[in-house]
């Protein structure tokens, strides 16, 4: 057995986050050493250097100067069956279901759909720079085998699991609460814990599962509770106003859509509420209270109409707030988008967003609210070597507008601004590069 170590040094503008920034320009929590080495160490980080320090010859080298590099963003509510309709025409949330996603969901019955659909869905997630996601597959149990056995593949840290639905959906993605109970604890054993993997209870929303189905799902995360941590739960919260007023209907004696949940059990340190826009301060004081984070999905919310997510408040109650893609209601995978569209619907309430807030969203503050901090979002050492290179910039107006940035903050929030995939020069999971441009077999349908 070689038990030589694996020593890789990179060498490059390295960007990261030591703790939550505040709001303004100028904050201690940057850490940014350019041309700076980043030590990777058997896939970990074992150290960061400035550029006077440079590892002794036992470290391979690799030439990233000129270049940014920052720990890999973190996707905290993305549908992988949606890949299908992102970008889909002309509707809301509830005819959006019935129009574009139910019937691309539907398609992930065939197990050989369903894998090919999910390695094409992990593999671009990478392809624009995310290395950990927070995913929903479909009701189909092959469909949750195939999403892990990718991730997996790449060592990806990916949470996940089988989505839940008993009424109010298409007979084709119907089920029950028993059969889901037994689907649900068979892929708990064989996937939660299991490498970076982790699984999440999965109700579409309060309108698609029934209450013994809830009341289900919160047995299964008390039962599970010492288990590698303890199950997590992700679903959607008050979305779009249609939602909202349908919810209502449905449990007319809960005091709002957030109390429907919370009697189920569901409202925990391990929860994960997509959206959370039409919200009150009673609901943001329960999710602060109760650990619960909240995926802020900008795009998805501007491409649906759903409205306007207050971080100002959210935050203010103490609630952690993460910045999620949800695709395929929102229109890009990069992260960096997702975190200009935000940027984007905070000013429209006279709200800003700095760089440093927006990319901790989508890293260390992304990795907090999975409770993943000790693993993943920054590049302290002993964190996984989850990392990705990015040009600076991929064209002549983002060199022409870089050049011109007369601070730090400036250059990184213009580069936010206009950035893109074209920008991503390798990725890097636990430590090992990955291979984009790799074909899948039988990669049409």
């Amino acid at each position: 057995m070689n038990d030589t170590p694996i020593l890789d040094a990179y060498q490059g503008d390295l960007l990261d986050l030591a703790a939550e920034p505040g709001c303004g320009v100028d904050d201690p929590a940057v850490r940014f050493r350019p041309d700076g080495w980043l030590l990777v160490r058997d896939g970990r980080i074992a150290e960061v250097r400035d550029a006077d320090a440079p590892p002794d010859a036992r470290w391979r080298r690799h030439d990233w100067r000129g270049h940014l590099l920052l720990p890999g963003f973190i996707d905290t509510h993305v549908h992988a069956p949606q890949l299908d309709v992102i970008a889909s025409y002309g509707t809301e949330l509830l005819d959006w279901l019935q129009r574009y996603t139910f019937p691309a969901e539907a398609r992930w019955a065939d197990p050989a759909h369903a894998q090919r659909s999910a390695r094409r869905f992990v593999r671009e997630l990478l392809a624009h720079g995310t290395t950990a996601a927070m995913v929903f597959p479909t009701v189909h149990r092959a469909g949750v085998d195939a999403l892990f056995e990718a991730a997996a593949g790449h060592d990806m840290a990916l949470i996940g699991g089988r989505v839940l639905m008993d009424r109010n959906c298409p007979d084709a993605l119907r089920d029950d609460a028993a059969a889901a109970e037994r689907d649900s604890v068979d892929l708990i054993e064989r996937w939660h814990g299991h490498g970076r993997l982790r699984y999440a209870l999965t109700p579409r929303f309060a309108a698609t599962s029934s209450d013994a189905q809830l009341a289900m799902c919160g047995a299964l995360l008390r039962a599970h509770a010492a288990h590698h941590g303890g199950l997590y739960l992700q679903t959607h919260l008050a979305e779009n106003r249609a939602e909202v007023d349908w919810i209502r209907a449905l449990h007319p004696d809960a005091r709002s859509y957030l109390d429907v949940y919370a009697r189920a059990g569901l409202v925990g340190p391990r929860s994960v509420f997509a959206h959370a826009i039409w919200l009150d301060a009673a609901d943001r004081a329960q999710l602060a209270a109760a650990g619960s984070a909240v995926a802020f999905s900008p795009s998805s919310n501007l491409f649906l109409g759903s409205g306007l997510f207050d971080w100002a408040s959210t935050a203010a109650a103490g609630v952690a707030i993460s910045v999620a893609s949800d695709v395929g209601g929102g229109t890009s995978l990069c992260q960096l988008r997702s975190a200009a569209d935000a940027y984007k619907v905070l000013a429209l309430q006279g709200q800003h967003l700095s760089a440093w807030r927006a990319l901790y969203a989508i890293t260390r503050g992304a990795a907090r609210a999975l409770r993943l901090e000790h693993d993943i979002g920054h590049f302290d050492p002993g964190a996984a070597a989850d990392f990705v290179v990015w040009s600076w910039a991929a064209d002549a107006l983002q060199r022409h507008r870089g050049a011109l940035a007369r601070s730090l903050h400036e250059r990184v929030f213009a580069w936010l601004t206009l950035a893109d995939q074209r920008n991503l020069a390798a990725v890097h999971v636990a430590g090992r590069r990955i291979a984009l441009d790799a074909p899948l077999p039988a990669d049409a349908d």
